[in-house]
């Protein structure tokens, strides 16, 4: 589809109308207060891989509720001294993978953890070993309807909860620099960065890439492509439904997580992009609370966006930062 959305002089200066809960940022300080109680209990185990240039640890830490949550560390060879932290979240229904994929941050010189997504990861790539063992209340096939008659039901509540956690897992690692710890991802990924970045206040950079679960009220509306879509089906059943559940998406839209991000910030964009339409991207993008923010945008792109060009792109301006 060529361009559907807004101009991009628009883009620029769009606001979402997504409805910020009173009682935000108290439901998130109780949420991580209660998955503090239980210990971190981080462990690493060393992997063989036949890799020459990358040491690889599987990773486990307790994540919301104490759950296990999985993932990679991946290392320099041979690295002695503390080192840049990425922490990488991943894509809709993709998991952490095998041990020796997504080798670039590793190669720069910098730490790499990349976390697996519970009850991911069997929709592409080389799949997940984190389960969700929370239950939850009739919901449309997919993630994205699961609990959502309640916040503290829903299912991204435990996922973004995972995330914080897990650059608590990787800091606690004595081979990675807590100082210098960036969030980043694509898609889910990308949102779930934005909210890491909102609710970790000392990271040095986030970058997202064409962000999902941002500016539900639009996307939910002008995209019919999934995963959004599932909102839609769903309601499309519980007729009647709509007040409650944007209620419940309002605690996780990724606009109101922006607007506490402290760290300096590279978005990107993709103009064509029906799955994370651009004014959602630009809704958060526009509504980052630090004033070093950059959004790369790819005119006619759909949801690849700027694929390896945007990666280029990264590793140039995280020389900057970490």
């Amino acid at each position: 589809m060529a361009l559907f959305d807004l101009p991009l002089d628009e883009l620029h200066a769009y606001r979402s109308d997504s409805t910020e809960p009173e009682d935000f940022d108290a439901f998130w300080e109780k949420t991580l207060q209660q998955a503090r109680e239980h210990g971190l209990d981080a462990r690493f185990e060393p992997v063989e891989t036949g890799l020459t240039t990358v040491d690889v640890y599987d990773v486990t830490f307790a994540g919301f509720g104490g759950h296990p949550v999985k993932g990679w560390l991946r290392l320099p060879a041979g690295a002695t001294g503390p080192l840049p932290l990425v922490v990488e979240f991943l894509g809709y229904g993709g998991g952490r993978g095998l041990p020796h994929e997504s080798l670039l941050w590793a190669s720069t010189g910098r730490a790499h953890f990349v976390m697996d997504t519970r009850g991911q990861g069997s929709a592409w790539g080389g799949g997940g070993d984190t389960a969700d063992p929370v239950g939850a209340a009739p919901a449309y096939p997919g993630y994205m309807t699961r609990g959502i008659d309640a916040p503290e039901n829903y299912y991204y509540r435990r996922v973004i909860t995972d995330g914080v956690r897990a650059v608590e897992a990787a800091r606690s690692h004595p081979l990675t620099d807590a100082t210098r710890t960036v969030a980043l991802g694509a898609s889910q990924g990308g949102g779930l960065s934005i909210a890491v970045g909102g609710l970790v206040p000392d990271l040095v950079a986030v970058a997202p890439d064409v962000p999902f679960l941002c500016d539900f009220p639009r996307a939910v509306t002008l995209t019919d492509r999934h995963p959004y879509r599932e909102i839609g089906l769903f309601l499309k059943t519980h007729r009647g439904r709509a007040a409650e559940v944007r209620r419940t998406l309002s605690y996780f839209d990724g606009v109101h997580f922006a607007a506490r991000g402290r760290a300096p910030a590279l978005f990107s964009a993709a103009l064509e992009d029906q799955t994370c339409p651009p004014s959602t991207v630009f809704a958060a993008f526009n509504a980052w609370g630090h004033e070093d923010k950059t959004v790369e945008v790819y005119d006619f792109n759909d949801h690849e966006g700027g694929g390896p060009f945007h990666e280029a792109a990264k590793v140039r301006w995280l020389r900057s930062y970490a």
